[in-house]
């Protein structure tokens, strides 16, 4: 392929490949910083900095001259301070945030946990899946993805399910205060599910997820939570999961990951009580495609594209919706499987909370 040199604006190509550049950094930075997730770096550097590579090595039982060069790479990306005057690398009260404390909202390091793993061992399968079509199933990915899925949104979920997301739905909060029948579809490890049932003893709930080994877990995590007496979980899909006349059923960050979305709102419609409310917590996106072509839309649709609509054609996508729908496109969706009030209740710059009723 010829080129003009005529046609080449300089600006826009030394801008993009900057962004090359970034991106060939960020594979690297992903690596790292699932070592030092597992190291306990960031954690140290946290508790005891600010520190240099011979005292993090101390610290952390690991050798010096691999810390030295990770903490300059590390500093290179934003990720931890250095100071040229101590020679000593620390975290800020942000970096912490992001790096070090796993109660805050901001954590990130589940978005990084086993991400090359995760991709290396499907990457083959999605590839392929590019020319034929077909799906890849959830089940079928490497196991590291349930509980990265877990720690990445458990944070947020922790932070604002009981204190802002359930009280923006009309009188939710109130009906689970005084003890309410709740559904949580697609609950994965069940982080969610015991969210809420700790924050809600009077109420009782059922988790439903296809996937039995992340049922399994679920269970396990809600006997340790010490509710396991108001939980009940069950392998079943979202079109067939168990009972009726729900007062609540949600979905956390799941919806678009299945393969008949009309299908599964008919029959949320059919288990849910007449004045009850369906909670559904989808990733932040706007309708139209260039009012997503940003930081928050490209980690989505990356995700979308390895993970979310590969599953929903393996399970017949129709339609597939993907992690971007936007709120538009789910409201087409859920009111055609029979839901006649759909609105927007909350938002954070990664999440929708919308409330479909009968």
């Amino acid at each position: 392929m010829s080129i003009e040199e005529s046609t080449v604006d300089e600006e826009r190509l030394n801008e993009l490949v900057g962004t090359a550049v970034n991106d060939l950094g960020g594979t690297f930075q992903t690596a790292l910083a699932e070592i030092g997730d597992r190291l306990g770096l960031y954690t140290a550097l946290a508790d005891a900095g600010p520190l240099n590579a011979e005292e993090l090595a101390e610290q952390t039982d690991t050798h010096e001259r691999y810390i030295r060069e990770w903490l300059r790479s590390q500093a290179a990306g934003g990720y931890i301070t250095y100071d040229p005057k101590t020679e000593r690398y620390s975290l800020s009260p942000e970096q912490t945030l992001v790096l070090a404390d796993e109660d805050s909202p901001a954590f990130m390091l589940g978005g990084f946990q086993g991400t090359n793993t995760i991709i290396a061992d499907v990457q083959d399968d999605i590839e392929t899946a590019f020319r034929t079509g077909e799906g890849v199933g959830w089940h079928e990915h490497h196991p590291e993805l349930f509980s990265a899925t877990e720690r990445f949104y458990k944070p947020s979920y922790a932070a604002s399910l009981v204190d802002e997301w359930i009280p923006a739905l009309g009188g939710v909060d109130a009906k689970l205060k005084q003890g309410g029948r709740v559904a949580d579809i697609g609950c994965g490890h069940g982080a969610s599910t015991i969210i809420m049932a700790e924050a809600y003893p009077n109420s009782t709930f059922v988790g439903v997820d296809y996937h039995e080994r992340s049922i399994d877990v679920a269970r396990e995590r809600a006997e340790e939570a010490d509710v396991a007496d108001r939980i009940r979980f069950e392998v079943a899909t979202a079109k067939e999961y168990n009972g009726s006349e729900y007062d609540v059923v949600t979905m956390f960050d799941c919806y678009h990951d299945m393969g008949d979305p009309i299908g599964v709102a008919a029959h949320v419609r059919k288990t849910l009580a007449e004045d009850g409310t369906w909670m559904l917590v989808e990733p932040f996106a706007n309708d139209r495609v260039e009012d997503n072509l940003n930081p928050v839309g490209r980690v989505f649709y990356g995700f979308s594209t390895m993970f979310c609509t590969p599953n929903s054609l393996d399970q017949g996508a129709d339609p597939a919706l993907g992690a971007q729908a936007g709120e538009t496109r789910l409201r087409e969706v859920v009111t055609e499987g029979g839901f006649s009030r759909f609105r927007r209740a909350a938002e954070t710059p990664f999440n929708l909370i919308l409330e479909a009723q009968p």
